[in-house]
């Protein structure tokens, strides 16, 4: 512990102004005159200079369901023919234990690329309509 050290220039001294000549001295940094020059100066979030600004121009209608959007992680037969055994059971945590979903507030949904060559069981997974087919056909379960 006693030899981590902080990245180089991770610690920078604090600026001090408007201490004389040695510092940001006279103006302080704010430039000679003008309304950012005086104290309590500057304009307000968004203020285009009397244009109008870009959270009034831009037309706000209607509904969006983006907060509502669920997405799902991919999993594919293939994948599932290769980690998992005759008899095993197919969930989401097992999905997260042989790292074929990550993440951990994440969905899956099983699709039909490649072959099922084991009869597995699948739970409460998404399950799209031609892999439920294949894994009919190899002998697994869906519940």
């Amino acid at each position: 512990m006693g030899q981590i050290k902080a990245p180089v220039g991770a610690n920078t001294k604090k600026t001090i102004v408007g201490r004389g000549y040695g510092s940001k001295g006279r103006a302080c940094g704010r430039g000679n005159n003008g309304q950012n020059a005086r104290s309590g100066g500057g304009v307000r979030p968004g203020f285009e200079g009397g244009q109008m600004p870009l959270y009034r121009r831009v037309a706000r209608r209607g509904f969006s369901n983006y907060p509502f959007k669920e997405e799902y992680q991919v999993v594919s037969l293939d994948a599932v023919s290769k980690v998992f055994e005759d008899g095993d059971v197919v969930t989401l945590d097992s999905l997260k234990d042989k790292c074929l979903v990550k993440g951990t507030d994440v969905k899956a949904k099983v699709l039909a690329n490649g072959e099922l060559t084991k009869k597995v069981i699948f739970e409460g997974l998404k399950i799209s309509a031609a892999a439920v087919e294949k894994i009919k056909a190899a002998g697994g379960e869906i519940r």
